[in-house]
């Protein structure tokens, strides 16, 4: 039984369509209150600067076509692997079935996926490049996200181009089993193939990046960014404490206590990540 399947193929203008946005009683959403300060800003201010609180600097969610069009050059971005679709092999059913769970989400979101991918450029430079949505079904990867991940590496690896993941996770969607399991050692082995080429994979780790996906491709990248306080784990740390039976440190598994530590390289706030990104392909060309 097929892990997912191919709808017909899109001509390459055509890309999946926005849902359209939920009408607003009179005076709604004009103003944006930050939950970190509480400051009360006009939406549209908050919105230009990339959902990121002009008194704060706190982040807020991006949706995913926003983050592509913050980072890369205008009119650079060429979506691919539009015609996948997720089945259900497992014929899953929790509260309800897998299948209407995901023509619900379609619905709700315009995305087939929790990932887009494409090629674009950074700074004049080419790139192969994929973002997870969190807003479809919490950015979880199954089998088609996983095949989206791999095209990302064997696109870079292909044209001899750089390689960019942007991933906010819960991690592998339990509604494919091990089919989502799977996925963490296909992509490891696309990145791997990828790695003979000799350019640069670039991982940049939003809030959160957990499960599966943090355990495998979002932390081998050559250059490891991640977002302010984004949540960086295998495990929640609520899950951690309740299993070892101990308090953990402060700010355990966000960015900050993670370079602190080591295990990242970076953390670059939101508006600069562009010119980051820009300077570390020029470095490495």
């Amino acid at each position: 039984m097929a892990w997912f399947s191919k709808q017909k193929k899109l001509k390459s203008k055509d890309t999946t369509p926005a849902a359209p946005p939920t009408p607003a009683a009179k005076g709604e959403g004009i103003w944006y209150k930050c939950d970190g300060c509480g400051e009360v800003v006009p939406r549209a201010e908050y919105e230009r600067n990339w959902n990121v609180c002009p008194s704060c600097g706190a982040h807020d969610a991006l949706p995913v076509r926003r983050r592509l069009e913050m980072v890369l050059d205008a009119g650079t971005f060429q979506e691919l692997d539009v015609e996948l679709t997720p089945q259900d092999p497992l014929g899953f059913s929790d509260s309800k079935k897998y299948r209407d769970r995901l023509k619900g989400t379609f619905k709700s979101t315009g995305l087939r996926d929790a990932f887009v991918s494409g090629v674009g450029a950074v700074g004049g430079e080419p790139v192969s490049i994929g973002s997870f949505a969190f807003e479809f079904m919490g950015g979880s990867m199954g089998s088609v996200v996983g095949e989206k991940v791999a095209r990302v590496f064997d696109r870079a690896y292909e044209r001899r181009i750089p390689a960019i993941v942007f991933s906010s996770t819960g991690g592998a969607r339990m509604q494919e089993g091990i089919f989502s399991l799977m996925q963490m050692a296909k992509t490891s082995a696309a990145l791997h193939r990828f790695r003979a080429v000799r350019r640069p994979y670039v991982s940049v780790m939003l809030h959160p990046t957990t499960g599966g996906v943090a355990a495998s491709f979002a932390w081998l990248g050559d250059f490891v960014i991640a977002e302010p306080k984004a949540l960086i784990g295998f495990a929640g740390p609520r899950v951690i404490e309740q299993t070892i039976r101990e308090k953990l440190p402060p700010g355990f598994q966000r960015s900050e206590f993670l370079l602190e530590h080591g295990m990242i390289d970076a953390i670059v706030p939101r508006l600069e990540l562009r010119d980051r990104l820009a300077q570390l392909l020029a470095l490495t060309a």
